[in-house]
């Protein structure tokens, strides 16, 4: 069996397609996540594109241990010397370098000729290799690159002190037997091939993201390179989980192995969604919400009979337990703790007591509180608009359109009321947050949805607010009171 590394790029490749910038805070939620699932790499961001994402990379590299910590630079002096700072407290640091290799890239972006590329690589490779041992090289849209021209590049980087070679299919223009043959061509014709690790690193513009990078490993790649839930560039990267899942469901069909903790996708998944603000389709495969139910009566017998009949992955596999314990007021810490730890939580002590009053408060106002409810309770996002915190709001109407909306919050120990009118109670509410904080961002999306069933399932609202200077956030509320959800989601937006 081949060790198989994992490397997540939800934090740079992923991130730059949101449209927004996330904070520090929020980043180092997610590698500690990260870390918990089992991930090899974290490509933790491109330093040299903003002060916002030099200081997260520096933070992660800081933070985040147990995992090597990579920043993404362009072949460019200095990017490789702004990276190397941020990577500097790094427990294992790994500066990822590269440049255009395909024909369109050399002679529309770059406007260089072959020879100045390969001049280019192999010096940033060098460059790099004075800062860390450690040095990726990828060449960008390798895919639609002359295969021998591309075979030169990379065993010359390798030359150079690369120790990973990524291979990207940029544009995701690939098929899977195409993808397939190039990475066997590469491994077949690079002389040095055996002193790196070849990675593989896919879009998915023509839906094939998944099946181009498990023909790369298929063909001998030794490194693979996605994102959670699979946002991206335009229409996403590949979705790591659906590898991981396919490699795990089929054995030893693929010849790999790899480290990741597999109960921890479905926790990993929830939480990206909830930061990023991007919603997981239904019908995604492995970690939608339909990814385990049986609607048609034939499928619902044949599961009755043997789950096998039409369920390839057990539920309980990725962390989504079949739990026999229903949660209602009357359940103790205990009962909670239990139902945590099935979800992937660990909580005890002071932190158990205030997660189990937060329950208890919700618990009030719901029948019985579904695991969806328990993730929602453990991601609350009020925990980080510590400095604004809805008190109070109370709407009055004048016909089916206009409203009125006075709210009470208070900002950093002081009470502020306002009142103000809207077209319809929601843009009140909205309009007299504004009033009261001085806000000057302006709605660019407000959602709503159902988090668990019932009447009196908890609803999540979501809003992004884009400023002046062009930084969207995304903010997330939740409560069985739709109009406080999307007050909270609100405030949650204006506290980042």
């Amino acid at each position: 069996m081949r060790r198989l590394f994992v490397f997540d790029t939800t934090l740079r490749d992923g991130e730059q397609s949101l449209g927004m910038t996330l904070n520090v805070k929020e980043k180092l939620e997610i590698g500690h996540q990260l870390v918990k699932l089992g991930v090899d790499i974290i490509e933790a961001g491109f330093p040299a594109s903003s002060p916002g994402d030099l200081e997260s990379v520096r933070t992660i590299a800081r933070e985040v241990k147990g995992v090597v910590i990579a920043g993404l630079t362009r072949a460019v002096e200095k990017d490789i010397d702004i990276c190397a700072e941020a990577l500097r407290q790094a427990e294992y640091p790994r500066i990822h370098t590269g440049i255009g290799v395909s024909p369109i890239h050399m002679e529309k972006k770059l406007k260089l000729t072959p020879d100045q590329v390969v001049e280019r690589a192999v010096a940033a490779v060098k460059y790099a290799k004075k800062y860390v041992s450690d040095v990726e090289f990828f060449a960008e849209d390798a895919f639609r690159s002359d295969p021998t021209f591309l075979v030169r590049v990379i065993e010359q980087v390798i030359n150079a002190g690369a120790t990973v070679v990524n291979i990207p299919d940029t544009v995701g223009y690939a098929n899977p037997w195409e993808y397939g043959e190039l990475i066997s061509f590469v491994i077949k014709n690079v002389k040095n091939i055996d002193k790196a690790i070849v990675s593989v690193h896919c879009h998915n513009d023509l839906g094939m993201a998944t099946a181009n990078t498990l023909a790369g490993i298929m063909a001998g790649a030794g490194q693979l390179e996605g994102t959670i839930n699979g946002i991206g560039e335009r229409a996403g990267n590949t979705s790591l989980e659906e590898v991981i899942m396919a490699i795990y469901t089929r054995g030893v069909g693929y010849g790999v192995e790899n480290k990741i903790n597999i109960r921890e996708i479905s926790a990993t998944s929830r939480l990206v969604s909830r930061i990023t603000g991007v919603t997981v389709p239904d019908h995604k495969a492995i970690v939608g919400a339909n990814a385990f139910n049986h609607a048609s009566g034939i499928h619902q017998d044949g599961v009755l009979k043997d789950r096998e009949t039409y369920e390839i992955i057990r539920p309980e596999t990725i962390g989504v337990p079949q739990n026999l314990i229903s949660l209602t007021a009357r359940s103790g810490r205990h009962a909670l703790q239990h139902c945590l730890e099935e979800l992937g939580y660990t909580v005890e002590g002071a932190r158990l007591d205030d997660v189990y009053q937060r329950f208890l408060q919700l618990a009030d106002l719901k029948k019985e509180v579904f695991d969806q409810d328990l993730h929602v309770l453990m991601g609350d996002p009020e925990s980080i608009a510590n400095n604004i915190a809805l008190q109070s709001m109370s709407f009055a109407t004048n016909g089916v359109e206009m409203a009125t909306a006075t709210v009470t919050l208070e900002i950093e120990g002081k009470m502020i009321t306002d009142t103000t009118s809207g077209n319809g109670p929601v843009n009140a509410l909205f309009n007299t947050i504004d009033l009261i904080t001085g806000n000057i961002a302006t709605l660019e999306d407000y959602t709503l949805k159902s988090v668990t069933r019932s009447s009196e399932a908890l609803g999540e609202a979501t809003v992004k607010l884009r400023y002046e200077d062009g930084r969207l956030v995304v903010g997330k509320g939740f409560s069985t009171d739709i109009i406080e959800a999307s007050a909270k989601a609100y405030i949650n937006a204006l506290a980042k």
